[in-house]
């Protein structure tokens, strides 16, 4: 995307024509005569009317995935043929690349360079990933007496219905459907309503890859109707959703009110990121830590938005942050130069910014940023925002705000920092930089948190798993592990 001008992506982008319909059962001509407007955050207008699923279009989904499931062939093929149209899935990922960045773009904010180069190569790993996994799988044969042979094969759960947000739109369908799809499960995808596109693109790619009819379906709906719909329906054996813990309360509430369907849940975030003054290069943790918070607008799970760091370095690190946050550029998604571009919705915006204004309430000083901005573009822009002298009980550090809003607190020691770490109902994931390796080890291990990062954020790759502990949920995604979520142990006992 570097050899591409502004003007030349706004010129592309126009011409887009992305689908409106529901896909299911192999066909994208599915829909009611209900439909909502997906409203671009860069300039607030509408990129298209999409239909919007109403119980009935759920049901027929889920009834496509059904049958795809107990009849088709998808099932009962052999894994490495699986394996091929998940590959073939990732190739047409990357022919269309361009297309589905600029979709990415257009329907939640991301800046156009972040889409093609982070959230498209996501998720064309992932189908390529899960893809080359599909036929390296085994089963057990425990050794048991010699006059018994017991085996434990691992089968496909069923349905699969997979509910995912608006951050990173394709990265995370993908994180469900490609280990669904590989185990051998059919899925029902709904997408949130602030980015649908790229799903129904998504969905389409699957069909032309070669996926049965009925294997992947794709509707678009909002939460409390089409979303409950899919969690309270008794032909959906799986739910897996990533979002708002709220939300999958929600869903627990529907798998105990339907079919006790496992729900597994990849939910909220208040990461902590830990600088003691032995890390290995200041400089180096300070931009990490303004990237992390900044990157997608803030807008992440993970995004480490309490930074936590030991007194003697505070105002060193500190300042380092605030220098970078006054820098970054902050512009229209479609333009390569943009480093931030716009929250999700306008209403989103102002969520965020209640929040700015409760820190400054509560005397949390405001180093940078904390106002809307380029609000002459009609998008839903915010400045890169840092709050200091955050006290552990102000709302600014307990409740996940989701956008570019960082809070700096402060430790005199190992023990206070993780307990300022832990002082929290999540548990996604941290980040520490110290150059003593015990250290290392030890807080590692005293931090409840999915992931623990040294050094780093947001490093890693498919083949370690990703969630959370507490209240940020359960289950894994990436890495063979998310295989779990989709399948279902049976063991077969042979007296012989």
């Amino acid at each position: 995307m570097q050899d591409v001008t502004h003007d030349e992506l706004l010129a592309r982008a126009k011409a887009l024509d992305p689908p409106v319909h529901h896909h299911i059962d192999g066909t994208g001509e599915a829909g009611g005569g209900a439909s909502f407007a997906v409203v671009s955050p860069r300039d607030g207008q509408v990129l298209a009317e999409v239909a919007d699923a109403g119980r009935a279009e759920v049901g027929l989904a889920v009834a496509a995935a059904r049958r795809a499931f107990d009849s088709g062939p998808w099932p009962r093929l052999a894994p490495a043929d699986r394996g091929r149209v998940l590959l073939r899935i990732a190739d047409l990922l990357e022919e269309r690349r361009e297309e589905l960045a600029l979709t990415v773009s257009l329907e939640m904010g991301k800046p156009i360079t972040d889409a093609y180069a982070i959230e498209l190569r996501a998720a064309i790993t992932t189908f390529r990933w899960y893809g080359q996994l599909a036929d390296k799988l085994t089963d057990e044969s425990p050794h048991t007496a010699p006059d018994s042979l017991a085996l434990v094969a691992r089968e496909p759960a069923g349905v699969v219905g997979a509910v995912v947000p608006w951050n990173f739109p394709l990265t995370l369908a993908s994180w469900k459907v490609a280990p669904a799809l590989a185990a051998g499960c059919t899925v029902v995808l709904k997408p949130s309503e602030w980015s649908p596109l790229s799903a129904l693109l998504l969905g389409r790619i699957g069909t032309e890859a070669g996926l049965p009819p009925g294997v992947l379906n794709v509707v678009t709906g909002d939460g409390p109707t089409a979303g409950s719909a899919l969690g309270l329906h008794p032909d959906v054996d799986v739910l897996a959703f990533t979002g708002s813990t709220a939300v999958g309360r929600h869903f627990l509430r529907y798998a105990a009110d339907s079919n006790l369907k496992r729900v597994w849940l990849e939910l909220g975030g208040k990461s902590p990121n830990i600088i003691l003054p032995d890390a290995p290069d200041l400089q180096k943790a300070a931009a990490t830590a303004a990237w992390g918070i900044f990157f997608n607008q803030g807008e992440m799970c993970t995004a480490p938005s309490r930074l936590l760091v030991h007194s003697s370095v505070a105002d060193q690190v500190t300042d380092a942050v605030v220098d970078r946050a006054r820098q970054l550029r902050v512009g229209d998604p479609l333009d390569p130069a943009t480093e931030m571009g716009a929250l999700a919705r306008e209403g989103h915006l102002a969520r965020v910014l209640g929040h700015v204004a409760t820190g400054v309430d509560e005397g949390a000083r405001l180093r940078t940023g904390g106002a809307r901005a380029r609000a002459e573009s009609g998008g839903s822009f915010l400045q890169p925002t840092v709050f200091d002298r955050v006290d552990p009980a102000m709302r600014l550090a307990r409740e996940e705000i989701f956008g570019p809003v960082l809070s700096v607190l402060t430790f005199d020691d190992l023990d206070e920092a993780v307990r300022l770490a832990n002082a929290t109902e999540y548990g996604l994931a941290a980040g520490l930089w110290t150059s003593d390796l015990s250290t290392a080890h030890t807080v590692s291990r005293a931090l409840k948190a999915g992931t623990v990062w040294v050094n780093c954020y947001e490093e890693g790759d498919l083949t370690v798993p990703f969630g959370g502990t507490k209240q940020s949920g359960n289950g894994r995604d990436k890495s063979a592990h998310a295989l779990e979520k989709y399948t279902e142990l049976k063991t077969t006992w042979i007296q012989l």
